[in-house]
């Protein structure tokens, strides 16, 4: 870096910072930018097994009995139970560790998404390493003395901000390295934080079986193991972070004229502006509903499909409450892999629209979410009554694969209307709507199925009005996103504005903001390096998802047999 950076900018004289600086993550020439996902997927994969914590609840709820739960005294105080290591606890009490993650994960994201872009993603990544992985330990320790508050704190609300931070650590960073292939690169990582659970939930299911004994249920044992597992995956993905130069694009690669796509934007908006920006809060609206009518649904996949078809999913024409223990136990495992084959479209739909989101657009693919997604949920009672249970579950492993792509796609619409500079920022922002729809969307299938079983209603019909109102759900977000319409560019940060935002995120730039790195420098940036290390980085993450993939198909065969 030329000498006279050192007098533009007093406080970063120094050409590289230290170890976790964003000076330090400045891609060279040589490196190549395939090595960004995978970096980015070590940490999802990781964090994504927020979403296979269930696994632990009914060996958590046995702690102290470990046969069977010791309940409490039936006049024991709510206070009195979570501090008592004399009982069991109740999966009820367990399930709040679930809501804390993602409501944690929304907030913190909001909170520290302004400091990550000026800290870079290796920082962040680090940060949230310490926070999931140090949650577990906190949580294992928990287990140990048999203090729920422990759990709560440990993995709900520490590993939950650890939760945040890795989820949009690598955003900004990606949108940046692929400005031609936007949704392919947030899908590719965002795939990994719906693949975390695959590959988590029966790597903890054998080292609980493992480390079980007369005397433990071995869930603190297993907490400890995926603590120093997850912590080296998660610190080799946050040090293989590498941010491009100011200014850096694929070499041969041209922006399309703006013309060409009104939608995508040439300015940028500073984050702390986004409160007042209409687009944002249709956006925010957009996602809110599409992950409440998703999100519900995930959590009752099991007993819905069960209840539903009741015994013909075994070929028996008898209800759900008319079948014995041993049938009960064959639709119970129909049910779990009806559960995992849901995952497996969660997973693959990332991947697909948010790639056909760089073909279509945003707007165009959100569309198709909102009005396919309306139909297959209007249509669910129907194909529910009729015992159609190939088309049943054909119409809800699509549902889920857009609820997977809603979450892909929505970073590359941000950076469309928005701009990249703060993209992650304002990305972290938005998954407060995720924080709203993890309380709201299991409320509204979990209550109003109580609801209708308390009047009396069969199991088979107790869905049929909560479908209803997630169609109703996707046609207000459908309305949303019709809404949206490119950023007045009054909202946009000034050449002057921009380059101090360089400045502060530590880029390499001059007082107007551009680049101070050569273009011949430039262009060997993003395609080079050894191919053997693209490689290897690729199978340090896609061997543990694709092994986690066929576990969950094998237990989806189960459906076809």
């Amino acid at each position: 870096m030329p000498n006279s950076s050192a007098t533009t900018f007093p406080a970063h004289s120094a050409p590289e910072g230290g170890l976790l600086s964003k000076e330090r993550i400045i891609a060279k020439p040589g490196f190549n930018r395939w090595l960004v996902p995978p970096a980015a997927l070590a940490i999802h994969l990781c964090i994504g097994m927020a979403y296979g914590f269930s696994v632990f609840w009914l060996p958590l709820s046995m702690a102290v009995g470990i046969d069977h739960p010791v309940a409490c005294a039936a006049d024991m105080g709510f206070f009195q139970r979570i501090f008592s290591a004399s009982c069991d606890w109740r999966v009820s009490e367990l399930g709040w560790m679930y809501t804390l993650f993602f409501v944690l994960l929304g907030c913190s994201a909001a909170i520290w998404g302004g400091w990550l872009e000026r800290a870079g993603p290796r920082k962040a990544g680090v940060v949230s390493a310490l926070c999931w992985c140090g949650g577990l330990l906190i949580s294992a320790l928990g287990v140990h003395l048999h203090q729920i508050w422990m759990l709560w704190i440990g993995s709900g609300v520490i590993g939950g901000i650890g939760l945040g931070l890795g989820y949009i650590s690598p955003v900004s960073t990606l949108i940046k390295w692929f400005p031609d292939r936007r949704g392919m690169a947030t899908g590719m990582a965002i795939m990994g934080f719906g693949g975390g659970a695959l590959i988590g939930s029966p790597l903890a299911d054998m080292l609980m079986r493992h480390f079980a004994t007369p005397t433990s249920v071995g869930v603190k044992e297993t907490f400890l193991v995926m603590a120093a597992v997850y912590f080296v995956f998660m610190m080799a993905g946050a040090f293989g972070y590498r941010v491009p130069p100011t200014g850096w694009k694929p070499k041969g690669w041209t922006p399309p004229p703006a013309k060409d796509n009104a939608m995508i934007t040439r300015g940028h908006v500073h984050v702390k502006k986004v409160w007042g920006i209409p687009q944002f809060w249709l956006v925010w609206g957009v996602l809110c509903l599409n992950v409440s009518a998703g999100i519900g649904v995930i959590g009752m996949a099991s007993p819905m499909l069960q209840e539903m078809f009741g015994g013909r999913l075994i070929g028996v024409d008898a209800g759900f409450r008319d079948l014995d223990a041993s049938q009960l136990a064959a639709i119970a495992a129909i049910a779990a892999g009806f559960t995992g084959l849901l995952s497996l479209f969660n997973i693959g739909g990332r991947f697909f629209w948010a790639s056909l989101s760089d073909k279509l657009g945003r707007k165009l693919t959100y569309t198709i979410f909102f009005v396919l997604g309306f139909v297959l949920y209007a249509a669910a009672p129907t194909l529910g009554t009729a015992g159609a249970i190939a088309l049943f579950v054909a119409a809800f492993c699509v549902i889920l694969s857009m609820y997977g792509g809603g979450f892909a796609t929505v970073p590359a619409y941000l950076a469309d209307l928005f701009g990249t500079q703060m993209v992650g920022a304002i990305h972290g922002r938005l998954l407060t709507a995720w924080a709203v729809a993890g309380i709201f969307g299991p409320v509204v299938v979990g209550y109003m199925r109580e609801y209708q079983l308390g009047l009396g209603m069969p199991p088979s019909q107790v869905y049929n009005t909560t479908m209803y109102i997630l169609a109703g759900m996707l046609v207000l977000g459908l309305i949303c996103n019709l809404l949206v319409r490119p950023v007045n560019p009054k909202h946009f940060m000034t050449d002057a504005e921009l380059a101090r935002e360089k400045q502060l995120a530590h880029e390499k730039v001059d007082e107007s903001g551009a680049s101070l790195i050569p273009q011949e420098e430039m262009d060997r940036i993003g395609n080079g390096g050894n191919p053997l290390l693209v490689a290897f980085a690729w199978a340090a993450v896609g061997i543990p998802l694709a092994w986690g993939m066929w576990v969950t198909l094998q237990k989806a065969l189960v459906l076809f047999t």
